[in-house]
């Protein structure tokens, strides 16, 4: 997989990624842990996979027992969870092709205004946070996640690439405990986790300043443990944001791989800029 990355995204995909790991592995025994949690989590994921293209449904769960069984799981989210989710923003073209999309369309958009000042909502590995702030000195920002460990392990990547002292992670449930509107918002990845995605979108929506930009993605037929609500069609996701009463600037759609059937559903991310 680091010989396809390499041949499909070049030199400045090699030094980004060698740095990455470097950076937040830095031994080889952390290393050689973070691999072994990948491949665990691959697995994983590969069996869910395999049951959902025969029954195209979630595992029915509710938002409580997902967070009882990942997010609230500290060795599990250390020791498979938030690794496997860093490299797999390398490792898979079509998360990488999203954090690309991400930079060129939303950062992009950040570096023409001074001061910055944003949020990300579900900050996990914090990957998305230090794109803002190694691309735009002058920014600063705030994350904000309901795991322990993922606030952790935010903190410890954000440090080791030296951009700490200029963000900070709270504990917080932005639906119990609103937070203060701001300018320019981020939210990787969380809609499929939750039971009602609608209710989460209008309480971004109410913490978006006028005139301000929101980077959200979503998950499409992506089995995996924690994803309890199904969108099976990128339009779903776009319904749900102008519902929730967002307006759509841009949008950007990956599969995980192609696929000769048109009926058959594969696993994508969808990635919109809205205001």
């Amino acid at each position: 997989m680091v010989d396809r990355g390499s041949e499909t995204f070049g030199t400045g995909w090699i030094r980004e990624f060698e740095e990455c790991v470097a950076r937040v592995f830095p031994s080889e025994e952390a290393l050689s842990a973070a691999a072994k949690g990948y491949a665990l989590f691959v697995l994983d994921l590969l069996r869910a996979q395999k049951k959902f293209d025969k029954e195209h449904t979630y595992e029915n769960k509710t938002y409580a027992e997902a967070a009882e069984q990942v997010y609230f799981d500290t060795d599990y989210m250390l020791s498979q969870y938030l690794p496997a989710l860093l490299l797999s923003h390398y490792l898979w073209p079509h998360h990488y092709f999203q954090a690309r999309f991400f930079d060129s369309a939303f950062v992009a958009q950040m570096q023409l205004r001074q001061p910055v000042r944003f949020a990300e909502i579900g900050v996990g590995t914090g990957l998305y946070s230090r794109r803002v702030l190694q691309q735009i000195p002058w920014a600063s920002g705030v994350g904000f996640d309901i795991s322990p460990a993922a606030k952790g392990f935010a903190e410890a990547h954000l440090s080791a690439f030296a951009v700490r002292d200029r963000y900070n992670v709270a504990l917080r449930d932005v639906l119990s405990e609103p937070i203060e509107p701001c300018e320019w918002l981020v939210c990787v990845e969380v809609l499929e986790h939750l039971e009602d995605p609608v209710a989460f979108l209008r309480a971004l929506r109410a913490a978006l300043r006028p005139g301000g930009r929101a980077f959200i993605t979503a998950a499409l037929n992506a089995p995996h443990v924690d994803h309890i609500y199904l969108y099976q069609k990128v339009e779903d996701v776009i319904d749900e944001l102008r519902t929730a009463g967002f307006a759509l600037e841009q949008a950007f759609l990956g599969a995980a791989h192609l696929s000769l059937d048109s009926n058959a559903p594969t696993p994508s991310v969808a990635a919109f800029i809205v205001g």
